[in-house]
């Protein structure tokens, strides 16, 4: 894995740049600031991103397999993008747009999602302890299995969500919707369901708090 940026690819990486279908697979991008910068289809597989900003980026299509993206994504656009195990932890996706992209084993524990596009996203068996989820919209996602333990889903669109197995203990679903979602065998302890809609839901199975 090369992890020295090349002066080369050091002169592209500016604010707004256009680095479309550039490859950027490997190489140690911490702290750059390429906010706006357009990355659509870009290859920035295993790259070292922590501490970067990618806010209002567009990550169309690249691809970030691997990648350390433990930066700031603020309203991002990475729709389609391939973020197969990549490392999100404590990432700022605030307001980002993820529809159709891979999230297989990627971990987003302690990440800021408030307001985010996951609409009908993957997220089975993903790891989102303690993600901030408030506003979300995760309707129709597929989030089986998935940790949300202590997620502050407040506000968030879970309607016709699949979390089957998910583990939402401590979680914060106040004035979420869960209409027609599938809770089948969730566990569901210590949540705060205040305002909550369930219209629908299925919670055959699940694990509540005693009484």
């Amino acid at each position: 894995m090369n992890l020295k940026t090349t002066d080369s690819i050091a002169a592209k990486l500016l604010p707004g740049a256009d680095l479309e279908d550039e490859d950027l697979s490997g190489q140690n991008l911490q702290g750059v600031n390429l906010a706006g910068a357009k990355l659509t289809g870009a290859n920035l597989s295993r790259a070292v991103l922590s501490g970067a900003s990618l806010e209002g980026a567009n990550l169309i299509g690249s691809q970030l397999m691997g990648a350390d993206l433990r930066a700031s994504l603020m309203g991002a656009n990475l729709m389609q993008a391939d973020l197969t195990e990549a490392d999100l932890r404590g990432g700022n996706l605030r307001g980002a747009n993820l529809m159709r992209s891979r999230l297989s084993k990627a971990t987003f524990a302690g990440a800021f999602l408030s307001g985010a596009n996951l609409m009908g996203v993957n997220l089975q068996g993903v790891d989102l302890r303690g993600t901030d989820l408030r506003g979300a919209n995760l309707s129709n996602a597929n989030l089986h299995g998935a940790n949300l333990r202590q997620a502050d889903l407040q506000g968030a669109l879970l309607n016709e969500a699949n979390l089957e197995e998910a583990d939402l203990q401590g979680a914060n679903l106040a004035g979420a919707n869960l209409a027609g979602a599938n809770l089948l065998c969730a566990e569901l302890e210590n949540v705060n369901f205040n305002g909550a809609n369930f219209t629908g839901a299925c919670v055959v199975g699940t694990v509540l708090d005693k009484g």
